[in-house]
Order: C-alpha cells, then sequence, then structure tokens
C-alpha cells in the first residue's frame, strides 16, 4: 500500500514541524520512533489485522499526545523540499572565505586545501574512498561532500562540529589532514599583506585570527548550494521534468521508507541513523559514528544520513567509500536499512530518480590568491 505522508506545520514561527510516516509493506511487527532536530517520526511497518478505523483512533491519538499545542492545519506535501537559491549577505566575506578554501598555505605542506578534499569540480567531495592527507596519509573517513552542507543538522559524519564554522577549523589543525596549526596558519595570513587588508574589509579593526579565518570559509561554504535540479523543478510544478521511470523511481523511494531518512530540501542531513538495521553493515572502517561524540555504546555506528543531492557526483558512498555504484548502493540500503530485496527494475528506477537531484552546481570565478611575501613562513611539503 501508499506511504502516507502528514505534515503538521505551526505556520505562526515555522519552529514545530511532526512529521508522522505511515509504511505499509509486507513485512510484520511495528516500527520505530525517531526523533531528530525538531521533527518526530513515527514508521509503522505493518498494520496486520488492525482495522483502518483502529489505525486512525491510533494516528488521532499520537497527533493528540505530541501536539498538545494547537497546530492551525494540516497540509500533506512531499516529504523532499525544493532548494532554494542562496543571497550573499557579505559578498567582501564570502570572497574572502573562497579565497582561504583555495588556498593551501593553511596546510604544512603549502599543498592541500580545502578544496583538496571537497573538490568543487566534484560534486563537493574527492571520489577517493577515504581522503589523502599529510605526507599521504590515509584519512579515516569518506569525505562528504560540502555541497549543500549548510542544511546538515551539524558536521562530519559523527557530528561532532556543531556548524560549517567549527568544521572548517578542524582539518586544518588535524596531523592526518592539513598538519598545521592554528597558530601558525594565523601567522601565514597575516605575513601577507593583501589578506590584512582584505580581513579588514571584512571584519573592520582586530586584525586575523583563526575565529575570523574559519567565519570567512563558512560563509563561502553557505553559498555551495546546488538549486534547480530537474527534481526541484518537478517540485515546482512542472510534469515535464521528470521520465516516467523517474517518476516511479520517485514513488518507490518514498514508498518503501526511504524518506524516513532523506527528506527535506538536502534529501537528508537531518539525523542520524544506525548503520545496519535490519542486516549488519561489514566493514574494516573503525569509525564508531556518533558513539565516539557522545561515549553512549547505543550510539555506535549511528551516523549523519548523508545528503542525496547531487549523488550521482559523489561517489564512492557509505562512510567507508565502499560502494562506487549507485546501483549496489540502493541495494544493499533495501536491505540493510528497510529489510527489502529490490528488483532490478525497481533498482533502475530509483536510481534513475536519484540523478535527477543533481542541481546547479557553484559556478564562480577562480581566486587568485595573493602571494607570499619575503616573510611568509616556507611550506614543508615533507616533513
Amino acid at each position: 500500500m501508499d506511504l502516507r505522508n502528514l505534515i503538521l506545520s505551526n505556520t505562526e514561527q515555522g519552529t514545530l514541524r511532526i512529521r508522522i510516516l505511515v509504511f505499509f509493506s509486507d513485512m510484520g511487527g511495528l516500527g520505530k520512533r525517531l526523533d531528530w532536530n525538531g521533527i518526530t517520526s513515527i514508521l509503522i511497518h505493518s498494520l496486520g489485522e488492525v482495522s483502518m478505523f483502529l489505525f486512525r483512533i491510533f494516528l488521532w491519538s499520537v497527533l493528540s499526545f505530541s501536539l498538545v499545542s494547537q497546530v492551525p492545519w494540516i497540509q500533506a506535501q512531499e516529504p523532499i523540499q525544493p532548494i532554494e537559491e542562496m543571497t550573499p549577505k557579505n559578498r567582501n566575506l564570502v570572497e574572502l572565505g573562497k579565497m582561504l578554501y583555495f588556498d593551501p598555505r593553511l596546510s604544512k605542506s603549502g599543498f592541500i586545501s580545502c578544496n583538496s578534499c571537497h573538490n568543487l569540480s566534484m560534486g563537493g567531495s574527492d571520489n577517493l574512498q577515504t581522503s589523502i592527507g599529510h605526507n599521504w596519509t590515509k584519512g579515516p573517513i569518506n569525505a562528504p561532500t560540502v555541497l549543500n552542507s549548510s542544511m546538515n543538522l551539524a558536521q562530519f559524519w559523527d557530528g561532532r562540529a556543531k556548524d560549517l564554522k567549527e568544521q572548517a577549523g578542524g582539518p586544518i589543525a588535524n596531523p592526518g589532514e592539513m598538519a598545521f596549526t592554528h597558530e601558525l596558519a594565523v601567522d601565514v595570513l597575516e605575513s601577507i599583506p593583501q589578506y590584512q587588508t582584505l580581513f579588514q574589509q571584512s571584519f573592520g579593526e582586530g586584525g586575523i585570527n583563526i575565529d575570523r579565518v574559519t567565519e570567512a570559509i563558512a560563509a563561502f561554504e553557505e553559498t555551495l548550494v546546488t538549486p534547480d535540479s530537474r527534481f526541484d523543478r518537478w517540485l515546482r510544478g512542472d510534469e515535464s521534468a521528470l521520465t516516467a521511470d523517474e517518476l516511479k523511481g520517485y514513488q518507490i523511494f518514498k514508498h518503501s521508507g526511504c524518506v524516513a531518512c532523506h527528506n527535506g530540501p538536502a534529501v537528508g542531513g537531518a539525523s542520524y541513523q544506525k548503520m545496519g538495521v535490519f542486516e549488519p553493515y561489514q566493514t574494516d572502517n573503525p569509525a564508531e559514528g556518533r558513539a565516539a561524540v557522545t561515549g553512549i555504546d547505543a550510539d555506535r555506528f549511528m551516523f549523519k544520513v548523508p545528503t542525496l543531492r547531487n549523488v550521482e557526483l559523489t561517489y564512492p558512498y557509505f562512510h567507508d567509500g565502499a560502494v562506487w555504484t549507485l546501483e549496489e548502493a540502493v541495494d544493499l540500503m533495501g536491505r540493510l536499512q528497510l529489510g527489502r530485496s529490490f528488483k532490478p527494475h525497481q533498482n533502475a528506477r530509483i536510481v534513475a530518480f536519484l540523478k535527477t537531484l543533481t542541481g546547479r552546481q557553484p559556478t564562480f570565478q577562480i581566486p587568485v590568491l595573493p602571494p607570499s611575501s619575503n616573510s611568509t613562513p616556507r611550506p614543508k611539503p615533507f616533513q
């Protein structure tokens, strides 16, 4: 039967959204309640012999319990929303952040920049199983895309950074990534007269510090959205934007329960979920997920749900980068997360739908970085 998606919204402030996702399938047993970032989802895998009358009572009781306060109306809508255009608030700050994003002098080697692992010519990732850090260090985890990352509830797979600003400081000082220190990075920037001028234009007096460096990088990253995908155009009413197979793929994606985790404008990024619900996920990757942050054993293998925007560009997939094709990724997610085995034609249609999520890629002029001065600390690529 069909997935029913009811979304209750507080229209006054837009702060309370409670989503009830009801998923009927041949699988027995009730699902589970998932709470994340102001959204509550309740998955029901099978009603069995329960009558629709009792189901309506159940649903009403859930709504009454969850929404004791007034909710003016109920509106049915798609679980995925279009990505909106982004207009920078401070263009000077964004331009400064763009230069810093591309500047390899923020690394010990003078060779690695933010763009090295989050390449904007490659979907905001590096298309490697794990990234390559200083001295060819093998990274511990697959590099997530930077595109639309401002929509995530937190940054990194384990959510250890609350926002893009906090995330931007991590790789600079990580010995396995850029292998610098925040102090040395600031020394480099302070030694370059043009950077001194640019920071003053963006922040006023106060000079250069790591807080301002990461704020500028985050301001640039916030502009890296990918609106106007074919699926977005379909959401806005253009029925010709999708082919028949792509639309069938979306229906399978939606009705199978994929939207319980992959929803919202980013089609993901809004919750943490366990990798391997119906079957354990087999991997040699040592990443523990949220447990590494919270210290709670129940959070082991709980990872931030990745965005599916531009997913055809961001292979390989999963936190360990072990899967290189969308077809295999769809098959594994169906079995591990939903307890479903998609037939070949269903898999092909879901993949066709996923490719419609590729949006307009960020376009801008690559910055010409200011030259180092005689006092700029020299890079040390082989130490």
